[in-house]
């Protein structure tokens, strides 16, 4: 095994302990990004489909709101002097506030009107009703296009946060833990090679204390000492002629 393969530790009962433990933690942090990554991806899925819906009736939205304004053109005659004259502080304006999901905060915008309608009596001489349908088809414009923003906004954090997550399980799923894992199994074959030797040594010890309590009992009972033969030569060597 290579020592690149796993973490740089000292083999110990300790770190025997830590390391499993980090690999219990590992494994439920890996199951709650799987489950937060299904989160997003359904509410991800929903916002899309929201998109496309949006998109949809903003291209509708849009074609009537074109039709009004030439209808209000063809009725009132050019009304942009007018427009230009009376305009001052926007009516309409865009609130954002944050929406959590899956622990991912996501931007809403929603657009309100304040104040007094400047066009209020704009259309009395002639074209009454048709600038009333341009007010209403432009002020529904303006809501799906907020609320167009708010999805396309929430679509591209969502994308983001998805793929980080992904990212983030595989990390923990194809490095995080295979390594852990090493690293356990080297720590537990250092233990067991450091038993088996303490073990043989211990076997060693304990028979040089029984050959020392022998040695010492034939000797307070008289008995000679026993004579190690380190050589026995049977036959003289013959002489080597060089």
């Amino acid at each position: 095994m290579a020592a690149n393969d796993r973490l740089p530790v000292f083999p110990t009962r300790g770190k025997q302990a830590q390391m499993k433990m980090r690999i219990i933690s590992a494994k439920r942090g890996h199951d709650l990004l799987k489950k937060k990554v299904n989160g997003l991806q359904m509410h991800f899925r929903t916002t899309m489909a929201r998109l496309i819906e949006n998109k949809t009736s903003m291209a509708e939205a849009m074609k009537e709101a074109a039709f009004s304004l030439a209808e209000v053109r063809f009725a009132a005659g050019d009304v942009n002097q007018f427009v230009l004259q009376t305009a001052g502080k926007a009516r309409i304006k865009v609130l954002t506030t944050c929406e959590n999901v899956s622990g991912v905060n996501i931007r809403v915008f929603q657009y309100f009107e304040e104040g007094a309608d400047s066009y209020e009596f704009a259309g009395l001489a002639r074209g009454g009703q048709q600038v009333a349908k341009l007010k209403r088809n432009y002020r529904r414009v303006i809501a799906l296009l907020v609320n167009l923003a708010s999805l396309q906004d929430s679509y591209k954090t969502l994308d983001e946060m998805i793929k980080n997550t992904n990212r983030r399980l595989n990390a923990i799923k194809h490095v995080l833990l295979p390594r852990l894992d090493r690293t356990l199994k080297y720590i537990v074959t250092e233990l067991d090679e450091r038993e088996r030797e303490e073990f043989c040594r211990l076997k060693k010890i304990q028979d040089k204390k029984k050959s020392g309590t022998k040695l010492s009992s034939q000797m307070a009972a008289g008995e000679p000492a026993p004579v190690r033969v380190l050589c026995a030569l049977e036959e003289e060597d013959e002489d080597l002629l060089f």
